[in-house]
């Protein structure tokens, strides 16, 4: 009689019903699991490429995605975050992202399939030219009215959230950038504001600009493939996927009020607090292994100034010495040595450095999360930290 009263207090709406699940769901959230699940992920999906993309099984992934997306929205919290005017746009990126890999991942599958059994290629069995006048013409302008009719009504549908004039005296909680900047303001987290806002944005742009010329394998060119291009297209796609894309989705939905992480159906309470005792490398090696005070000026007479941060920071300067000097050449001679022979010692040093660069900010994410480390090298004097 109890599980039968339990049932029916269950289906008549009352909280208990979906408790567990949305629980367990906020736990797989946490930002160091939530990271790990998706590079998994990300693996897998490089891994069964020729599994996951055959029609009916995306078919299946896809439409459980969408029930479980779109039915949450009877949970109070997930709607105030998701329904959002603001955060509509996240919507549509995550659901046109996830077509738009699958489109490139099949096609990539069967023309892999037709190079294995010798047959031409996907795009070179079939004539698909198109002139310029009318056939191009005229699906840019069916277009431009489709796109335009969309905005029109979206913008009907969905107010556009105009707040109040700029107010000095007031600041939102949380205090959020345009969706497009979000993984931006998430760097801001675990990097100096030098780092974050100025040497990954334009490591960024020129690792973009200089993709051209580091791979200049002919492979891939015109066709869709992963078998011939794996290491290039693993790791844009991982830049993408996982360094921005999550970073966006971490900012929309798991960001709430100080800055704190929240599950998608947790309550967004202002008043959560989470203590952190955020460490740099020095202070672990001096506070905490040697008992005492970081070296500064008055407790050490014997250093001179100049040199005073570089002997407090040695330890974070010989870890990033080993990472950026010894690692490439370790990985030169064991899991990169055929593409250093083909790419030349240039090419090579470039493509690891931006590689390195890029492999650093998901390693401070999970060591800020795990261990709470915030700097490798703290130099304020130079208003340079790592």
């Amino acid at each position: 009689m109890q599980n039968a009263a339990a049932i029916v207090v269950a289906a008549a709406g009352e909280p208990g019903l979906f408790d567990g699940l949305k629980n367990f769901v906020n736990w797989l959230t946490q930002p160091w699991l939530f990271l790990t699940l998706t590079t998994a992920v990300f693996v897998l999906m490089l891994v069964l490429y020729r599994v996951w993309t055959r029609p009916l099984i995306f078919a299946v992934i896809f439409g459980l995605f969408i029930l479980g997306y779109f039915g949450s929205m009877g949970d109070e919290n997930f709607r105030s975050i998701v329904a959002k005017p603001d955060n509509v746009p996240i919507t549509i990126m995550v659901i046109s992202v996830l077509l738009c890999i699958w489109i490139a991942f099949r096609r990539a599958a069967i023309n892999d399939e037709r190079i294995a059994a010798g047959q031409p290629l996907l795009e070179e069995d079939r004539d698909d030219r198109v002139l310029v006048w009318p056939d191009l013409v005229y699906t840019e302008l069916i277009c431009l009215i489709i796109a335009t009719a969309g905005l029109t009504l979206w913008a009907i549908i969905s107010k556009a959230p105009l707040e109040q004039p700029a107010n000095p005296g007031y600041a939102p909680n949380p205090a959020k950038a345009p969706w497009y900047f979000l993984g931006l303001q998430e760097m801001l987290v675990y990097f100096d504001p030098w780092m974050a806002g100025v040497v990954y944005p334009g490591l960024i742009i020129l690792g973009l600009c200089a993709m051209p010329y580091i791979d200049t394998n002919p492979k891939g060119n015109g066709y869709y493939t992963l078998k011939e291009r794996p290491f290039a297209i693993a790791t844009w796609l991982f830049g993408f996927l996982i360094l921005w894309v999550v970073l966006i989705f971490f900012g929309t939905f798991l960001r709430g009020p100080n800055w704190s992480f929240f599950g998608p159906y947790e309550y967004w309470d202002h008043h959560k607090a989470e203590a952190l005792n955020n460490m740099d490398v020095s202070q672990l090696w001096w506070n905490v292994l040697l008992h005492r005070a970081r070296p500064t000026t008055e407790n050490t007479p014997g250093v001179p100034s100049l040199l005073l941060p570089f002997y407090r920071e040695w330890l974070g300067f010989l870890l990033m010495g080993v990472y950026f000097l010894v690692l490439p050449a370790v990985l030169r001679a064991t899991f990169f040595r055929r593409m250093y022979e083909n790419m030349g010692g240039i090419r090579y040093s470039i493509m690891i450095m931006l590689l390195l660069f890029m492999a650093l900010m998901p390693l401070k994410m999970v060591l800020r999360w795990v261990f709470n480390l915030k700097y490798f090298i703290y130099l304020p004097e130079y208003n340079a930290n790592l």
